[in-house]
């Protein structure tokens, strides 16, 4: 991880940047050349291979002549997509890659089984174990493996075609294999066709003979059934005893209606008679002649008597002999009309007596069709067997029929037909020089300018400094961060500061060796000659002395920090929080000097962050460790340097200290995004900075005044482990000057 400022600690100088390829042009040139050469090489020295291809058609080749009666081409599916996709698996499969390889005699060419011309290097790969010995592979799956890498079957887009190509170092070859292929498929779906035939045959020619004997029987069956009910057919395809009841059930209700229309008559006429009606509205009387002719006489004579009666009083003889006669007319149209009653009444007796019969006629017929019904059944049920044994035995034998003269004039028509044949290739298709001679130098340079602009990104020379660089997140990615050339050179190491912290394990008390502290001028010299230093072009100076004290002063623990290249800062302070002042002013100091530098404030109290934050309620490690916060949350800019400071946070301490063993993991990211991280860890012992501690740490006793408290605690951190142990005070510390483009530390 890599911390940045939030206006970005460095920007990318795309000018330097871009400038590394006309400085590396020449190795770009050179490696480019030297890449397509070898390119060109191998396309030209490569074994050219050639590629030829056969397209089939799947699709319906049956003639309408030939096709079986009562069939046509819509009654055969169309191959869909899946159709023709099994089509191209049997095309490439194993039995038809046999036959061809066995017809061209593949097998005794070295380019099919690698046995016959094996070379040198690869035989010495088959004893080294980097590739598998071919001879433990049968000679036949050798050549079938060499044909599957060289075939390539396929279904031609939108359409029911497959493309079969094959490739070869000899262009005829190539052709011969895919027009074999494709001959030796359609040959086989020819032999399926007369094996499908051959199988129809020697399955439809039992069941014939077993279907013609199983027809005889159920028509056998139907016929003496019926000679045995005795069940004679009448007309509408229905049996006798069926139909007489049907007619017998007509003539019934013919009879009952001729019987109710002669009573009804008989009734109308016996009534006109009883109330001495007029008769001349009864139809059966209308319809006598006899009726009628008396009726005119009447009317006659009526007529007669009118005319008399104009002359003739009512009592002349031959009035009265005109009236007598009339009166006799009207009794015979009585005796008339009694008699059609007693005509109408015997025909109702008649027809009742018809009736009767025929109730009679129809319950015998009754029983006689139920018994009928019962036998028709039983016969339809024989019938409709005998029926379809019939049906199909036709069936089978109108496809034994076609099956069979297919089989004898062995013709079978294949769904598929060679519509191109293969070829023979007049140019290889691998390897194309020019393409692969041209790919190989744009990719060359491609990737030698990627790679020299990394190398230029990476390397730090492509980064210049941003105005005013602030904080910024945490990448996942570190960002490489250039450090500054130390202000004091290795030669004036600070092996002389670590001879108080000697004397003490000896015995004798630091404040045993107390000596006057220097004045502040020859600390202003000191800082002076620290600034001339950072300058370029000046010579370094003799490395600075120590007090009398035997502790060093801010300045020079900053001097000695850039000097040794350390990327910790152990700072333990047994006075307390004022004695953090060391920290604080060292992280400022080396940030003065232009080093990334970040503190990081573990005291209790935030002694040390809170000076350069000016409160103490930012997130910081607290939060941190809870798991409340992000790099990006609890990194926060110092106030009045350059430096950057992580506070104590708002966390429950509790509950961060539980998550403590994070800590060595936090300062392995810290250390790998800052040049310094300088660590506040307060009244500490050796125990409790053991989890900061890494590679290229100093550790450091902040110190107020020379007492017994802060000689125990040097000499117990000696012992346990850190006999390096520097002694640094920030009194009399006054800021020095600050250097182009930073801020003074307050």
């Amino acid at each position: 991880m890599s911390v940045q400022s939030a206006a970005a600690d460095v920007d990318v100088d795309l000018r330097q940047l871009f400038a590394s390829l006309a400085r590396n042009w020449l190795r770009i040139v050179f490696v480019t050349l030297l890449v397509t050469g070898l390119a060109f090489a191998f396309a030209w020295l490569a074994t050219p291979y050639y590629k030829a291809t056969a397209k089939l058609e799947i699709g319906s080749r049956e003639s309408e002549y030939t096709r079986p009666p009562g069939t046509n081409d819509d009654d055969k599916p169309i191959l869909d997509e899946q159709g023709v996709a099994t089509q191209v698996q049997i095309i490439s499969s194993p039995d038809i890659l046999k036959q061809v390889a066995t017809k061209l005699n593949l097998d005794k060419l070295p380019e099919f089984d690698e046995t016959l011309k094996m070379s040198s290097l690869g035989r010495v790969l088959v004893l080294v174990g980097l590739k598998s010995d071919p001879f433990d592979i049968p000679p036949d799956e050798r050549v079938l493996n060499a044909m599957h890498d060289k075939l390539n079957v396929y279904a031609v887009e939108k359409t029911r075609a497959i493309a079969i190509e094959f490739a070869s170092k000899d262009p005829k070859l190539a052709a011969d294999i895919a027009n074999g292929i494709a001959n030796a498929y359609i040959a086989s779906k020819g032999d399926a066709k007369l094996e499908s035939n051959a199988a129809a045959t020697d399955f439809l020619a039992p069941e014939i003979a077993d279907l013609q004997n199983r027809v005889r029987d159920a028509e056998a069956k139907v016929a003496a059934f019926r000679a045995q009910s005795d069940l004679l057919m009448g007309g509408n395809n229905s049996v006798l005893p069926t139909q007489q009841l049907s007619e017998l059930s007509s003539e019934l209700s013919r009879v009952r209606a001729s019987r109710a229309a002669a009573e009804a008559s008989a009734e109308s006429v016996r009534r006109a008679l009883q109330n001495g009606g007029s008769l001349d509205s009864v139809p059966e009387v209308l319809s006598s002649e006899l009726i009628q002719r008396l009726r005119e006489r009447q009317v006659e004579l009526r007529a007669n008597i009118a005319d008399l009666s104009t002359t003739l009083l009512d009592n002349h003889p031959r009035i009265r002999a005109l009236r007598s006669q009339l009166a006799d007319l009207d009794g015979q149209i009585r005796n008339e009309a009694q008699k059609i009653i007693r005509g109408l009444s015997a025909q109702a007796q008649t027809a009742k007596a018809r009736e009767d019969q025929l109730i009679a006629d129809v319950n015998t017929l009754k029983a006689a069709s139920a018994r009928a019904g019962e036998q028709q059944v039983q016969l339809d049920a024989l019938q409709r067997d005998a029926n379809v044994q019939r049906q199909q035995l036709e069936s089978y034998m109108a496809s034994y029929n076609a099956v069979a003269s297919r089989k004898d004039r062995r013709y079978s028509p294949v769904a598929a037909s060679l519509i191109a044949q293969a070829q023979v290739p007049s140019q290889p298709y691998f390897p194309k020089i020019g393409p692969i001679t041209g790919a190989a130098a744009a990719a060359s340079l491609l990737l030698m300018a990627i790679g020299t602009l990394l190398g230029e990104l990476f390397s730090g020379r492509a980064m210049r400094p941003a105005a005013g660089a602030r904080f910024a997140d945490i990448e996942q990615v570190a960002m490489p961060a250039a450090r500054v050339e130390p202000m004091v050179a290795e030669a004036h190491g600070a092996g002389r500061a670590f001879a108080p912290y000697e004397e003490a394990a000896t015995g004798h008390s630091i404040a045993e060796s107390e000596l006057p502290r220097p004045a502040e001028r020859e600390l202003a010299e000191v800082r002076a000659a620290a600034v001339k230093q950072a300058e370029p072009g000046e010579s370094a100076p003799e490395q600075p002395s120590q007090s009398r004290l035997g502790e060093i002063d801010v300045d020079k623990a900053a001097e000695k920090l850039i000097a040794s290249g350390a990327a910790r800062a152990i700072f333990v302070s047994p006075e307390g929080d004022e004695a953090a002042a060391s920290a604080v002013l060292v992280a400022r100091e080396v940030s003065d000097a232009g080093l990334r530098v970040l503190l990081l404030d573990l005291t209790a109290s935030g002694a040390a962050s809170r000076p350069m934050l000016d409160t103490s309620l930012f997130p910081g490690i607290t939060n941190l460790l809870a798991s409340e916060a992000q790099f990006s949350d609890v990194i926060h800019p110092d106030l009045y340097s350059d430096a950057h400071v992580i506070p104590v946070g708002t966390a429950d301490p509790v509950r961060a200290m539980r998550a403590a063993d994070r800590l060595p993991i936090i300062m392995q990211s810290l250390t790998t995004a800052y040049d310094l991280v300088v660590v506040e860890c307060g009244p500490a012992d050796a125990q409790g900075i053991g989890r900061l501690v890494g590679d290229g740490t100093e550790v450091f006793l902040s110190m107020l005044e020379a007492d017994e408290q802060v000689t125990q605690a040097a000499v117990k951190l000696i012992e346990n482990g850190y006999p390096d142990l520097t002694l640094v005070t920030p009194v009399g510390h006054e800021p020095g000057n600050p250097l182009p483009g930073r801020r003074s530390a307050a």
